[in-house]
């Protein structure tokens, strides 16, 4: 089966716009089809399928082969028949779920559906994708259940998630960024219309915490008055944020300017983002702060090459892996500001960077590489302190409990990062 394929029509389309419709059957199929047609390559595995059908909200895929001809047909049935009780079953549960208890029970089943996939081979970048597609899940259910208690919003909005999770890489170890904003409103309105986003903000974030989404300790929270606002208070806060060096406001910077929208009307999301990029425009200045900001963190190695460790406390003769990870994820984001990408995931970043030829390939490749081992190694420990240690995720590792090709590895990667940090440092800052 060779040529362009325009759409697909399933039973669905026939029962629902056919008969239930009463289209006639002597009309064109075009009618009916669904279009675009999603597809996958036959070689792929039948996770990145699971992962494309849940993020594009398909039941059906048309398979390519190596000559993009049509091969066959995979429905997400064939795939639950095949896996048993897979993350299909998780979001199809967490979205017929009628109450907190059941999102709970569900969500606290994640680090075994993550241990099988990783015992399966899925990758570091396959585990934060569905993770993703989880938490957004969920996300979207109690936004649903909220509105459903309060009423209709009184203008438009959108909630919107930030840091790790506004960049798709949430792990077993996670807090909650959020924050909501929604376009300004009259001036009779604008405490009743404050008022009701407010209930609403407090609403959610409450109820995501009690479902296994902890508080913020920063109080980063759409339930805080501060990150509750119309546009033209954002648009002045990421103004300032820019213009300004102030400590506060870099890292304000560094946490929101990963955002997207979780919930709602995401042109207002889109808005914000292109007068954030416009906003940058000509600020040297912000570039060489945020950068100087961003060389703080250091990799945990030291002059002889030894790992640099906690030494006394809980977490005694290890190191904090997510602060390992937080150089290249800085360096990237300093990047993608400079250069416009609007995307938000590291990878993503990295991939368009390159593509734009702002990295060479051979730094793309070590840097992507780094990334995914990182991030794997983290997801590996998280997944055993909850199911063989019985203890809650962290991000601490210790470097005696790793192989000797973890080591190894581990140490070039840090060595790779302190390197790319000079780099960076002195394209930015001159020194």
């Amino acid at each position: 089966m060779t040529g362009d394929f325009v759409g697909i029509v399933t039973d669905s389309d026939l029962r629902k716009k056919v008969i239930a419709a009463g289209i006639g059957f002597l009309e064109p199929v075009s009618i009916i089809m669904s279009t675009p047609l999603h597809s996958i390559s036959q070689n792929a595995p039948i996770f990145e399928a699971l992962m494309s059908m849940m993020q594009e909200n398909v039941k059906h895929m048309a398979v390519m082969d190596q000559n993009d001809a049509v091969v066959g047909i995979i429905t997400n049935r064939d795939i639950l028949t095949s896996q048993g009780r897979s993350p299909f079953f998780l979001i199809r549960e967490i979205q017929a779920s009628n109450s907190l208890d059941e999102i709970s029970h569900l969500h606290l089943q994640l680090p075994d559906v993550v241990q099988n996939l990783i015992r399966n081979g899925a990758n570091a970048g396959n585990l934060t994708r569905l993770i993703t597609t989880i938490s957004d899940t969920i996300l979207v259910k109690l936004l649903d259940m909220a509105i459903a208690k309060l009423g209709q919003p009184p203008c438009r909005f959108a909630f919107m998630v930030l840091g790790s999770e506004g960049r798709k890489e949430q792990t077993l170890k996670t807090d909650q960024d959020n924050a909501i904003i929604y376009e300004d409103p009259p001036d009779a309105s604008a405490e009743e219309i404050r008022s009701y986003f407010m209930a609403l903000g407090e609403t959610v974030c409450t109820w995501l915490d009690q479902v296994g989404y902890d508080f913020c300790k920063g109080d980063i929270m759409a339930k805080n008055p501060r990150w509750c606002q119309p546009v033209s208070v954002w648009k002045q806060y990421f103004s300032d944020w820019t213009h300004q060096a102030e400590a506060e406001y870099l890292l304000q910077a560094s946490i929101f300017f990963d955002f997207r929208g979780g919930y709602g009307d995401m042109s207002l999301v889109r808005d914000l983002r292109q007068y954030l990029m416009n906003t940058l425009l000509g600020w040297a200045g912000f570039f060489r702060h945020l950068t100087e900001n961003a060389l703080y963190f250091r990799p945990p190695l030291g002059f002889f090459r030894n790992f640099i460790v906690e030494s006394r406390g809980e977490y005694r003769d290890s190191f904090d892996i997510k602060s390992a990870m937080m150089p290249i994820i800085d360096i990237i984001r300093i990047y993608s500001l400079k250069y416009r990408i609007a995307e938000t995931n590291t990878p993503e970043r990295m991939l368009q960077l390159y593509q734009q030829k702002k990295l060479t390939w051979d730094t793309y490749t070590e840097l992507e590489h780094a990334y995914r081992f990182l991030m794997q190694l983290r997801f590996s420990c998280q997944v055993n302190a909850v199911l063989i240690e019985k203890t809650g995720p962290n991000n601490y590792i210790n470097p005696k409990k790793l192989t000797r090709i973890e080591q190894s590895t581990l140490k070039e990667i840090f060595f790779r990062i302190d390197r790319m940090q000079k780099h960076i440092s002195f394209e930015f800052t001159g020194s």
